[in-house]
């Protein structure tokens, strides 16, 4: 079973990620901001994290740049959710280290598909 960590706080979009993936036998686990995310990413190292570029603490690029800096995660596929315009999202992302990026609203229909993608890449290093 792989594991996806969510960086979300916004209760909301981290239900409905959960209520969608765990019909796909994900195991969640969830942050609801930035700091408390790289901890759990630290201790639990999950195959994939999403994060919300705009948390309450620290930013998702702040967030992300932690990660990156951590042995353990530079591999760890890491995915920006964000309500930004696609366009500009996905040069974000890439920007700030990520590996890819989903628009907000997330689309039902897709997004078992695309973690499952984003399941299957690794950072290069």
């Amino acid at each position: 079973m792989k594991t996806i960590l969510q960086i979300e706080d916004n209760y909301a979009n981290r239900v409905l990620a959960e209520r969608i993936l765990e019909k796909h036998n994900y195991r969640l686990l969830h942050a609801s901001d930035g700091e408390t995310g790289v901890s759990i990413a630290i201790d639990e190292k999950p195959d994939l994290i999403l994060v919300d570029m705009g948390l309450p603490d620290i930013d998702g690029q702040t967030v992300v740049t932690l990660m990156r800096q951590i042995p353990d995660l530079q591999d760890t596929p890491i995915v920006a959710i964000t309500a930004w315009p696609r366009d500009k999202a996905e040069e974000m992302a890439q920007r700030y280290g990520c590996d890819g990026c989903i628009v907000k609203p997330i689309d039902v229909r897709q997004f078992p598909d695309q973690i499952a993608y984003f399941l299957t890449i690794r950072k290069q290093t």
